[in-house]
Order: structure tokens, then C-alpha cells, then sequence
């Protein structure tokens, strides 16, 4: 395993470094006060569309999709360091670099599993940031931690699917550049085998039956950068069979191809994130003084900023060495690795948080401070694209398996 970073990757670090550094961090603030005076709290402000015309312009755009054809063509390897960095600005650089979950993971399985009409139609206009789309698969009714357990009904009648069903926190459904959902349901309830149950179909927003009911919160912020999450309803919205993504009953297994790349994306942003609780634990640390000395000197205050560091190393290692083993074995080849990083990396990046808001004091948990709002972000992570017990219990499984 070599962890060098190569020419283009250092190349397109130095740029993304730069872009953040002149537009992305002078942005955050501008963003609070445009939102603030905009009309609805889901339109996209004015500096976020200035900034991804920026970053299309620097060539800093769907970074993500290793699919040369529509995306940079980088192995995960490669988009890894540059996913770190825009970790550091979680809301706002994936998004105007148009990296940002849940279009990244639909665009994958487009690109993967959808036909030439599908990707006419949906995949190049999210390519081109024209529109934006969600994916619906959590259901408030059902432990979605298993998804064989989801309930939403895809029916056949004739050369349409009625589709009918409830859903939550489907991210991506409150912009109102949202204009397709891959919605997962079960078109054969009863069929033998529980993993060839579930199909994905294509659904247009504008679909007579689909109702957007409500924006749902997290930690009491609505994640308007990522268009938010909502709880969807569809009662007998009907589509043409030909929005079927792939075959009836791959459902189940496009998921798990979309989950892969999607989790190790998370943990790279995850490390990003961490790195700026660093150095905003710094910046504090030798700013502000108590008990007759700077924070710096104290020795608590040093014990945690070291043990972030040695944290982050660590991450950073194993998430890279994940990488390294998607590109040369594949994601199931990798499944092991996919799992330990997404059982470790969001618990140990809150816990940095944590003390990073510690040391804010009340700024840590107010909104002058981007602590608040990361911490929020990364907590939620160890519930999104499975919770953590769930893949404690797969990997156990697979390590008892050698000794039975």
C-alpha cells in the first residue's frame, strides 16, 4: 500500500485548497445573512450558485464519480484527501463543488445501473447541477436499520407502477431544484428470498399522489444547504414501468452498491471535519485565558488536543488503506474494512467535537461558531447509511466465522 498522493491529486489539492481558502470559508458567513433574507428558507442563495460557477470554472466539480465518462474519473484513493478537505465546510463545499450526498449516491447508481433514457433525462442534468434529487428509502414505521423491513408497496398494473408508501428523512426533497426521487419499495411482499424483494423506481417530484408532508430537523437545524430532510408521502403515485432502475427485485442489491461508495465519503468528510475542531481548538486554546493563564497551558486542554490528533492519524490510515482496497478488490472485497471505518470514524470525530465545544465554552454550542452544527452532523452519522450496532454485528459475524 502506497498512500503517496500522485501528481493530479496533489495538483487538484493544491486548487481545492485554494478555492476554500479564497471562496468557500469567506462564504459561510454570507450564506447565514443571504439566507436570512431570502424569501423561502430553501432557496438556493445567491453566493452558493456564485460559488459553484467558480468551481465548475477551476474545474473542481463532480469530483466524486470515478466513472470517467460523466465524473473526474479519480479512484477513491485519489478523491479521498480531496473529500477531507471539503469535509472541513461540510454544508457548503460538497455542495458548490456538487459533491454532496444524496446526489452523489443517485448519480452512482445511474451511472451504474440506470438505462440511456434514464440517464438522458435525470443523470446529466444532476451532472450539469441543474437539478437536484433525493433518495427515499427510511421509513418512520419500520427499524429501516433493516431494510428488508421497509414497507412502501410498488405495484404493477399494466405499463405502470403504483407506488404507495410513507417515507422520512429523505434528504434532498425540500430544494426546490428536487425533482426526481429513487424511491425503494417491494414489488414482490411475499417472494421467498427477503433481499429480492425490494425494487427502485424513478419517481418525479411533480408526480400526481406525492406529497412532501413536512421538513424534519436534526438537532433542531434543517440542513437547508442539503435541501433538507423531509417526510414524503405516496399514495398511489403512479410511473411508467420504464422508470424501473435495473431489474425487479435488484433493489436490495443496488442499495448496498450506492452504500459502499456513499459511507467511505462520509468518513473521509468526517476526518475534514476534524481537522478544523483542531484548529479551531488551537486558535482558542492560545486566544483566551483563565485562571491566570491561556487555555493553551493547561494541561487537560493539551491532553485533548493531542489525543485528537493521534485520533485523526489513526482515521486517516484506515480510511485510506479502505480506499486503497476498494480500488484494487472492490467494495466487496473491502466490506470489512467499509464497516470499521464507519463504526469508527463517526463516533471518534463527535467525541473531538465534543471537547472542541467544551472548550467554546457557549460559543461551542451557538451559531457564531461551526461546532454547533458539525457536531450535530457527525452524531447523525452514526444512525445515516446503517446505524453503528448494525455494522458492529455484521463484522463480529465475519470475524466469529474464522473460529467456527
Amino acid at each position: 500500500m502506497d498512500f503517496a498522493f500522485d501528481a493530479r491529486t496533489e495538483e487538484l489539492r493544491a486548487r481545492l485548497l485554494a478555492f476554500m481558502d479564497t471562496h468557500v470559508y469567506p462564504a459561510e458567513q454570507v450564506v447565514h445573512e443571504q439566507r436570512e433574507r431570502a424569501a423561502s428558507p430553501w432557496e438556493t442563495v445567491p453566493v452558493v450558485e456564485e460559488l459553484k460557477a467558480e468551481a465548475r470554472r477551476q474545474g473542481l466539480w463532480n469530483l466524486f464519480l470515478p466513472d470517467s465518462g460523466y465524473g473526474a474519473g479519480l479512484t477513491n484513493l485519489q478523491y479521498a484527501p480531496l473529500a477531507e478537505i471539503m469535509g472541513r465546510s461540510p454544508q457548503l463545499a460538497p455542495t458548490v463543488t456538487n459533491c454532496a450526498a444524496p446526489d452523489t449516491g443517485n448519480m452512482e447508481v445511474l451511472a451504474q445501473f440506470g438505462d440511456e433514457a434514464q440517464r438522458k433525462q435525470w443523470l446529466e442534468p444532476l451532472l450539469a447541477g441543474e437539478i437536484r434529487s433525493a433518495f427515499a428509502m427510511t421509513e418512520p414505521d419500520v427499524a429501516s436499520s433493516d431494510a428488508t423491513n421497509i414497507t412502501t408497496h410498488i405495484e404493477r398494473d399494466g405499463d405502470e407502477y403504483v407506488i404507495t408508501g410513507r417515507k422520512w428523512y429523505i434528504s434532498g426533497a425540500m430544494h426546490p431544484d428536487c425533482a426526481v426521487f429513487i424511491v425503494m419499495g417491494k414489488t414482490d411482499p411475499d417472494g421467498a428470498d427477503i433481499r429480492r424483494q425490494q425494487s427502485m423506481v424513478l419517481v418525479p417530484r411533480d408526480t400526481p399522489g406525492v406529497t412532501i408532508r413536512r421538513a424534519m430537523q436534526v438537532f433542531g437545524y434543517e440542513d437547508h444547504y442539503h435541501g433538507g430532510h423531509a417526510e414524503v408521502v405516496f399514495d398511489h403515485a403512479r410511473v411508467p414501468v420504464a422508470n424501473l432502475i435495473g431489474e425487479e427485485g435488484g433493489g436490495f442489491a443496488i442499495a448496498q452498491a450506492r452504500l459502499g461508495p456513499g459511507r467511505i465519503h462520509h468518513c473521509m468528510r468526517l476526518i475534514g471535519m476534524a481537522e478544523r475542531a483542531i484548529e479551531l481548538m488551537c486558535r482558542r486554546a492560545v486566544s483566551r485565558n483563565a485562571f491566570g493563564k491561556a487555555l493553551a497551558q493547561q494541561g487537560v486542554v493539551q491532553n485533548w488536543i493531542a489525543d485528537a490528533r493521534v485520533a485523526v492519524e489513526q482515521l486517516r490510515l484506515l480510511v485510506l488503506k479502505t480506499a486503497w482496497m476498494m480500488d484494487t478488490v472492490g467494495n466487496r472485497g473491502a466490506h470489512t474494512e467499509i464497516q470499521a471505518i464507519k463504526i469508527a470514524t463517526p463516533r471518534t470525530v463527535v467525541g473531538i467535537l465534543d471537547r472542541a465545544i467544551q472548550l467554546y465554552g457557549a460559543g461551542g454550542v451557538s451559531q457564531d461558531f461551526p461546532l454547533a452544527e458539525l457536531y450535530a452532523g457527525a452524531r447523525t452519522l452514526m444512525l445515516a447509511d446503517g446505524p453503528d450496532e448494525v455494522h458492529q454485528r455484521s463484522l463480529a459475524r465475519r470475524e466469529l466465522k474464522k473460529y467456527l
